[in-house]
C-alpha cells in the first residue's frame, strides 16, 4: 500500500472516530442502569457509562469502513494456485440482542491473471466486517463479495465459525454450540473438488 492509500485508510478509521457521539451512549448507558434497577450513582457504576462509551466506539469502528477499501492495493504475480488464510480471530456484536459472537475466519480465494493482495488485508477485511453490529452470515458474504468484487479472481470461499454469547447466556443456553455459516463465489461454487480443497486445509492443524 502507498503512502496515499495508508493515509485515506487512517482517514477514515478517523472519521469514523468523529461520528462517535459518547455523550449520547452515555446517556443511554446511564438510563439503562437505571432501568434494570440500579444505582448508577454508587462507586463501582459511576464510571461505567464512560468506560461502555469508549468500549463500543472500539467495537463499532468498522461501521462505516467498507472491507473493499482494503483490496485497493493489488500486486502482479505469477501465480493463480489458492490462496488461504485461515483461523483468522475475530470479535463481533450481535444485532439481535447486541452480545458478543466470536470465533475464527477462513479467507481463500484463486488469482486469476496473476492479481494478488496482501495476505493481511484479509484478515483487516474481516476485522472491519466484524466491528459493527452483525450477523455471521453476512460477515461470511460481504467479505466473499468484496474480494470478487476488488480482486476479480476465479473464486473465493469464506468459512465462518463462531460461538454466540446469545446462545450461550440466554434463551438455549448451549455453551459450546458453535456456528459454521460459508459463501462459495465462482470456481468454488461451480466445482465440488475446489471447494473439497479448502474443507481439508481448514481441517489441518
Amino acid at each position: 500500500m502507498d503512502h496515499t492509500q495508508e493515509n485515506q485508510t487512517t482517514v477514515a478509521l478517523t472519521d469514523q472516530k468523529n461520528k462517535v457521539n459518547r455523550p449520547k451512549i452515555e446517556e443511554a448507558i446511564t438510563m439503562l442502569l437505571e432501568a434494570v434497577g440500579e444505582d448508577p450513582t454508587r462507586e463501582g457504576l459511576l464510571d461505567t457509562p464512560k468506560r461502555v462509551a469508549k468500549m463500543y466506539e472500539e467495537m463499532f469502528e468498522g461501521l462505516h469502513i467498507d472491507p473493499k477499501e482494503y483490496f485497493n492495493t493489488v500486486f502482479n504475480e505469477d501465480h493463480e494456485e489458492l490462496v488461504f488464510v485461515k483461523d483468522i480471530p475475530f470479535y463481533s456484536m450481535c444485532e439481535h440482542h447486541l452480545v458478543p459472537f466470536f470465533g475464527k475466519a477462513h479467507v481463500a480465494y484463486l488469482p486469476k491473471d496473476g492479481k494478488v493482495t496482501g495476505l493481511s488485508k484479509l484478515a483487516r477485511a474481516v476485522e472491519s466486517t466484524a466491528r459493527r453490529p452483525q450477523l455471521q452470515e453476512r460477515i461470511t458474504s460481504t467479505v466473499a463479495d468484496a474480494i470478487m468484487e476488488m480482486l476479480a479472481p476465479h473464486g473465493a470461499m469464506v468459512i465462518v465459525e463462531a460461538e454466540h454469547m446469545c446462545m450461550t447466556m440466554r434463551g438455549v443456553k448451549k455453551p459450546g454450540a458453535m456456528t459454521v455459516t460459508t459463501a462459495a463465489r465462482g470456481i468454488f461454487e461451480k466445482e465440488a473438488i475446489r471447494r473439497n480443497e479448502v474443507l481439508a486445509l481448514m481441517k489441518m492443524r
